[in-house]
């Protein structure tokens, strides 16, 4: 008798990302409201991405659309009359839909998808940053080594904000085959940031706070992750 198979696991990531020469982050940097990236095609050796733009008023979405327009980063910009469909909620009061054409050197969309990152949702872009929560399938080791690649081929600078298995659906963390202290263990690790990268928080710390050595932590984080990631 076959054994029923062990459903697929992955990461889900949130990134904080800044990167030269990318317009999305200049514009924003310069003016108030944001972007919502819905996909970035390679056409005729060129991006052209599809953005949502909004804002608290019509006058900061003309602004900004003004200033999409004027970047020496950009080649073209029209408007569709179509706004791009979303399960994710539009920030502000207003907002208008956009295609957007620029060089393909000066996306990171390439350089996280080669690399296994596929977007779980449109990616946020404000303030003079790119918010990027994508599915994984790797281990935290190897997400951090494909980070780094990334970082060194684009000159970026990148923040894992969030990470959580994903199993189940987005988001969703399959905890009920843990024991209740590595369950306590794990949950703790996520809320310090131990899974953030760089660290925000090391094992001895964690250790103390729960007042157990740290191979004993260790120990219970290495059962945990293995359950949760289906190694075990």
């Amino acid at each position: 008798m076959d054994s029923p198979q062990r459903p697929e696991t992955g990461l889900r990531v949130t990134l904080d990302i800044w990167h030269p020469d990318c317009w999305t982050l200049s514009v924003t940097e310069e003016r108030d409201g944001g972007l919502l990236g819905h996909g970035v095609y390679t056409i005729d050796g060129a991006a052209t991405g599809r953005f949502t733009v909004y804002g608290e008023t019509t006058a900061a979405i003309e602004e900004l659309i003004d200033t999409i327009r004027a970047s020496p980063l950009t080649e073209s910009v029209w408007e569709t009359d179509r706004p791009h469909a979303t399960d994710t909620a539009v920030p502000g009061s207003a907002s208008r839909a956009l295609v957007v054409r620029y060089e393909i050197e000066n996306s990171i969309n390439d350089a996280l998808v080669s690399r296994g990152f596929i977007p779980d949702e449109p990616v946020r872009m404000h303030g003079g940053r790119e918010y990027w929560t994508v599915i994984v399938d790797t281990d935290r080791e190897t997400l951090g080594e494909r980070l780094d690649a990334i970082r060194e081929a684009k000159a970026a600078e990148i923040r894992v904000e969030d990470i959580a298995v994903a199993q189940g659906g987005p988001g969703v963390l399959p905890t009920d085959d843990l024991s209740e202290r590595q369950r306590e263990v794990f949950e703790l690790a996520r809320q310090r940031n131990y899974y953030a990268w760089p660290r925000e928080v090391n094992a001895v710390e964690l250790a103390d706070e729960l007042g157990v050595s740290k191979a004993t932590l260790l120990e219970h984080l290495r059962k945990a992750e293995a359950k949760l990631l289906g190694h075990e």
